[in-house]
């Protein structure tokens, strides 16, 4: 007996000022044949401008409800309206567009608790215009958070080559090491461990930890953090029964043969994560959250405002994340369905 279908996907605006609005016509047009269902938390209007400006050849419909995205979505985008308009022109931030990029992201995850969508696939934002209305959240992910009651997030940067997780994310790197402690990397190790097993089907996922230092500390000559902080947390992980190992340096942790030895990196800053991914595959990179009750994904770019309005904007990173959501989904509901029937 095959299982119903999952609810569609709830895709949201992001900045009106970047890209979010063309690449997600673009990557409708990829998937609407053979794709998972989606649709975007817009303005119907706005949308329908861009693909005229642009050529770009997609219908958009206005949907009242996120169960009527399925029906429509082989014949045109599904688009469930916003409260009102965003004033943004492309590559031209406004500040009064900040509640709408907040009740595009608000809807969507109220919806994918309530099981009306089965994920969330979010359009990049620009912090400023939100920080210009008294956004006090770091960041999307932290924002995320916030609306799950506080859960502990964990952003991953996903490509088929490689999977890396930054232990800290958005802070200056003379403020790493302090933000380092072994319970922060114990919860990360744990929160890697249930999800890429639930999620990604990784039936017993392998762990690899960069040590902070060059050459991991060299036995403490260039530094301590390894021997106070990241191995004691890789001990404890692996007397929990994880499948964790290191701390490696990161210099060599990103070769062909050394990326066969494990399922995910996990690194201690921003940029040890983010350079070899973005190089290993530069489009086609998904922002992963884990962690929590829900499915998030996102494009691994910004708005890019200089592109915006100009029809140059690639999606692959979009195709990439909706794919990855709708797969996580499936996984989600197979577990699901396979612990409710033991």
């Amino acid at each position: 007996m095959m299982p119903p279908p999952l609810p569609p996907l709830a895709v949201t605006m992001g900045e009106p000022a970047g890209i979010g609005g063309e690449i997600t016509l673009k990557a409708w047009q990829a998937l609407r044949r053979d794709g998972p269902p989606f649709f975007i938390i817009d303005w119907p209007e706005r949308l329908q401008a861009i693909a005229d400006a642009g050529d770009i050849a997609v219908p958009v419909r206005a949907i009242g409800a996120a169960e009527e995205a399925t029906d429509v979505f082989t014949d045109a985008l599904p688009v469930l309206p916003l409260a009102a308009a965003p004033a943004a022109g492309p590559g031209r931030l406004s500040r009064h567009d900040a509640p709408l990029i907040l009740e595009s992201i608000d809807r969507a995850v109220a919806l994918t608790r309530a099981g009306h969508a089965s994920a969330i696939v979010t359009n990049p934002i620009a912090k400023k215009s939100l920080y210009d209305r008294g956004f006090s959240h770091p960041g999307h992910t932290e924002y995320l958070s916030h609306l799950d009651g506080g859960k502990t997030a964990v952003m991953m940067l996903s490509c088929p080559a490689l999977k890396v997780v930054p232990a800290t994310i958005h802070i200056p790197l003379s403020r790493v090491a302090a933000s380092l402690s072994q319970d922060l990397l114990e919860a990360v190790f744990a929160i890697l461990a249930h999800d890429l097993r639930e999620r990604f089907a990784i039936a017993r996922p392998r762990i690899a930890v960069a040590g902070l230092n060059p050459h991991a500390g060299e036995g403490g000559a260039i530094g301590g953090e390894e021997a106070a902080v990241i191995a004691p947390a890789i001990a404890s992980a692996q007397a929990g029964g994880i499948d964790v190992t290191g701390p490696w340096p990161a210099d060599t942790l990103f070769h062909d043969e050394a990326r066969q030895r494990y399922d995910v990196a996990v690194c201690m800053y921003h940029d040890q994560a983010l350079i070899p991914i973005k190089t290993l595959d530069f489009h086609h990179g998904v922002n992963v959250t884990l962690g929590l009750s829900f499915i998030r994904t996102s494009p691994d770019h910004g708005t890019a405002l200089d592109l915006a309005g100009s029809g140059k904007a690639r999606a692959d990173s979009l195709i990439a994340a909706i794919r990855t959501a709708a797969d996580m989904a499936i996984n989600m509901a197979a577990n699901s369905s396979k612990n409710g029937n033991d």
